[in-house]
Formats: C-alpha cells, sequence, structure tokens
C-alpha cells in the first residue's frame, strides 16, 4: 500500500479556501467542476500530505476527522494563532499516547488533529 488521500467534505468554495488555504497554509493544486454551476471538487496540499474537498453530496459526508502527522508542532500553533483567524484559536496538548497535538475545526465540521510524536 501507498498513502492514502482523504476527501473531506464542503459547502462553500469562498470558506474553504479561507479557512484551508489562508489559515492552515496549504496550496491548491487544482480545482474540477464538470459544468460551471456545478459543484467543486478540489486538491490542496501541504508537503507530502494531499486533502481532496467536494461539494458533491455523493462523495462523503460531513463531520470526518482526521490526523496530519507534523514537524515542529509548536511553531506550526504559533503560525495558526499568529493569523489571528476570528472562527478558530487552537490550543496545544499533550496525549497520554505521548503525542502533542492540535486539533480545529473546518467550517463545515471536519476535525483536523496535527500532531507530533514527543520523544521520551
Amino acid at each position: 500500500m501507498k498513502s492514502s488521500t482523504p476527501i473531506l467534505r464542503i459547502f462553500n468554495e469562498e470558506k474553504a479556501k479561507e479557512f484551508y488555504l489562508t489559515y492552515l497554509g496549504f496550496k491548491l493544486d487544482w480545482e474540477h467542476r464538470f459544468e460551471m454551476e456545478m459543484p467543486l471538487y478540489m486538491q490542496i496540499s501541504n508537503g507530502s500530505c494531499i486533502i481532496h474537498l467536494s461539494e458533491h453530496h455523493g462523495d462523503c459526508c460531513p463531520g470526518a476527522a482526521i490526523r496530519i502527522e507534523v514537524e515542529n508542532i509548536g511553531l506550526f500553533h504559533s503560525n495558526l494563532l499568529s493569523k489571528k483567524y476570528k472562527y478558530s484559536r487552537p490550543g496545544i496538548e499533550k496525549t497520554p499516547w505521548n503525542t502533542q497535538e492540535v486539533s480545529v475545526l473546518d467550517p463545515f465540521g471536519n476535525r483536523i488533529v496535527f500532531f507530533e510524536s514527543i520523544q521520551n
């Protein structure tokens, strides 16, 4: 097996781009619509992390959760807070399973947990 590509449900292109591109720092790789007024399907990425976002009702359900491993979670957390995104001010949590985690909810109810393993 190789890596997986999660598909997250979105309902508003503008809010999705504000959250994923501006706030979280992903870049837009491509967009697809079958016709101009049809739902949007797009790919975003940050490093080797790839996510698909879809307005298509049959692709997935809102309220999913994904985990993304990052390097230097403290810096990542500081960068998020410095953006002063009015809908999210996440904390950083040390877990019993030896990770530090930053959890955010997107505007559509999907939870994204960024984590880094803690070395003992």
